[in-house]
């Protein structure tokens, strides 16, 4: 039994529904709606969707491939570079869940929807309390799993311990049409002096998501069309062209949150398993979040094909999450310390390690191309930040 019918209980359920599982998603929603989330997949996340088997089905029914990087000093072609031979890939996130989800049901999942998950029950058999409608049932399971997000309410009622990084980053974001950038290539500008950074993901049909990233302590959040301009100004401090917004149109919500990296240690207890964000959601800034969870949905689904115990399984699962979330963990916070960390240490910082990445662009950590793989060791820090 999934909880979310979201990227990763999609996934997941198309993944096992095929080896003969039977397998029921309870999804809240009865529509998905644009609620500003992740829109763009990093290579190593797109080398997860083709192991996974929904590679192909994203790129025909809702997915833009971008096979750029485009960055103040040049354009990184992501083809070349990564070990997946893949650029992004992008997508307007509700048209990517149903996508995922009419793939699942497919594949022979149920889907009970939209019904509201009210209470979880581990244990040998565990149970999950659904009201649907006007009526209030209990269906139990051999796995419960929790693919319902950030706030999850299968990790609450299950009482997994929780860990959270203090509020920094504050990312704001909006939908636009006829944006002014090419349609082959991510735009990303970070200025350090300020500690904003500006990213434009085109995502097919003249539409592009764009993020703007501050410290959560400068500026009041952003919201609705009242602070329109005011996210361009921002996007425009963080060094993104104006060219970029002359001819645009909004036509997206504009929404802000501070999401600092909250995550469960051993996200696997007593016949509940978690995956996607209700496991570990990573800070958005650095656009990790959609690969994290289609890592999550392939080791759990090669855990649970390899062994008919199952409570093994999960737990293999859980450690080798923990590994490379850990991992992942570890290099976003060197990122965010070098790019958005104040004060005169982080100046000097700065003023040492930035002219050394640009006479020598290997010193950077690429969790770009390589997520976690990435070299993350105490050697690795003391390299990127000139330290060496």
């Amino acid at each position: 039994m999934i909880v979310g019918g979201g990227l990763a209980g999609s996934a997941l359920a198309a993944a096992m529904a095929p080896t003969g599982a039977r397998v029921l998603i309870v999804e809240r929603d009865a529509v998905f709606r644009d609620r500003v989330r992740g829109e763009g997949m990093l290579p190593w996340g797109v080398a997860e969707a083709r192991e996974l088997g929904i590679y192909a089905r994203l790129l025909e029914r809702c997915a833009h491939q971008t096979r750029f990087l485009t960055m103040p000093d040049g354009n990184r072609d992501l083809v070349e570079t990564t070990p997946a031979r893949a650029g992004m890939l992008d997508f307007h996130h509700p048209e990517m869940q149903q996508c995922l989800l009419d793939l699942a049901t497919e594949s022979g999942a149920h889907l009970l929807r939209p019904a509201e998950t009210v209470d979880v029950t581990p244990g040998d058999q565990p149970s999950v309390t659904i009201r649907s409608g006007q009526s209030t049932r209990q269906l139990t399971s051999r796995l419960v799993v929790g693919a319902d997000g950030r706030n999850s309410r299968v990790r609450a009622a299950c009482g997994f311990d929780v860990e959270r990084d203090p509020d920094w980053i504050t990312v704001a974001g909006t939908l636009y049409r006829d944006m002014r950038v090419p349609d082959d290539a991510v735009q990303m500008v970070v200025n350090p002096n300020n500690q904003a950074l500006s990213i434009v993901f085109p995502i097919g049909n003249g539409r592009f998501r764009a993020y703007v990233a501050y410290l959560a302590a400068t500026h009041p959040a952003l919201s609705g069309a009242r602070d329109a301009n005011r996210f361009i100004a921002m996007s425009l401090a963080a060094g993104a062209s104006p060219d970029w917004f002359r001819d645009a149109v909004c036509i997206g919500p504009l929404a802000s949150f501070n999401a600092p990296d909250c995550w469960a240690a051993r996200p696997y207890r007593n016949g509940v398993v978690l995956i996607g964000d209700a496991a570990a959601a990573s800070d958005p800034v650095w656009g990790s979040g959609l690969s994290l969870t289609l890592r999550d949905v392939r080791v759990l689904r090669d855990c649970l094909l390899a062994s008919s115990d199952w409570r093994s399984a999960a737990t293999a699962y859980a450690k080798e999450h923990d590994r490379y979330f850990a991992a992942l963990h570890r290099i976003h916070s060197l990122w965010s310390r070098l790019f958005f960390g104040v004060g005169p240490e982080a100046a000097v910082l700065r003023e040492r390690a930035l002219p050394r990445i640009g006479e020598d662009p290997s010193r950077m950590i690429d969790f770009i191309g390589l997520g976690p793989e990435a070299p993350n060791d105490n050697a690795a820090g003391r390299r990127f930040f000139a330290d060496d």
